[in-house]
């Protein structure tokens, strides 16, 4: 089975890029995902993160109040240790588990934070999905409703362009149109499936 990671900054457009590939037969396993379902209440990992962290963090209705959770962790070195300890290796477990059960297709691990994490996982492809920085806040700011500061902190808590781009085997321009950046995803699902 090809393991492609797909990766790039907020706002990049690599859900564009996933969903195309998943409608030419790919199997899309998102990272934000996986983690938001180890995460749901009666799992192992919300379970484990009570124990943790403690009863401040569940929300009204049960779930997790990621809002409590974050400010507990970010900006704590230690405690967002405690967190990875927990998250990782289940997240790691589960991702491995859906890409065995996709059997002999492309899989498309759709993960943000490649580049940040340096991960050792081998790739048969890293595809970075592309837009200059100005790009993705202006997106965020009219598609998403943020304000231009909270655009520029999130993008300045992600790796640097130059970093992920370091990483790219495939990289994707999703700085043009909706039309020209599937047009790529096209050509690269036909390059893996070639």
């Amino acid at each position: 089975m090809p393991l492609i990671a797909l990766t790039g900054g907020i706002a990049s457009g690599k859900s564009t890029i996933a969903r195309r590939l998943e409608s030419h037969g790919a199997v899309v396993v998102d990272a934000d995902q996986t983690v938001r379902d180890l995460q749901r209440r009666g799992e192992p990992v919300f379970d484990a993160i009570v124990r943790e962290f403690g009863e401040g963090v569940v929300a009204s209705d049960g779930e997790l109040d990621r809002a409590a959770l974050g400010s507990i962790v970010f900006g704590d070195a230690d405690q967002l240790a405690r967190l990875n300890a927990i998250v990782h290796p289940a997240v790691k477990a589960e991702t491995q588990r859906r890409f065995r059960e996709a059997g002999d297709r492309v899989v498309v691990y759709d993960v943000p934070l490649l580049a940040e994490a340096r991960g050792s996982r081998e790739w048969d492809l890293i595809v970075v999905a592309h837009a200059p920085a100005e790009t993705r806040m202006n997106r965020m700011i009219s598609e998403r409703g943020m304000s231009r500061e909270d655009a520029a902190a999130r993008i300045a808590n992600q790796a640097t362009d130059d970093e992920r781009l370091s990483v790219a085997d495939v990289v994707i321009d999703t700085d043009g149109t909706m039309e020209h950046t599937l047009a790529q995803a096209d050509d690269l699902w036909w390059r893996l499936s070639a």
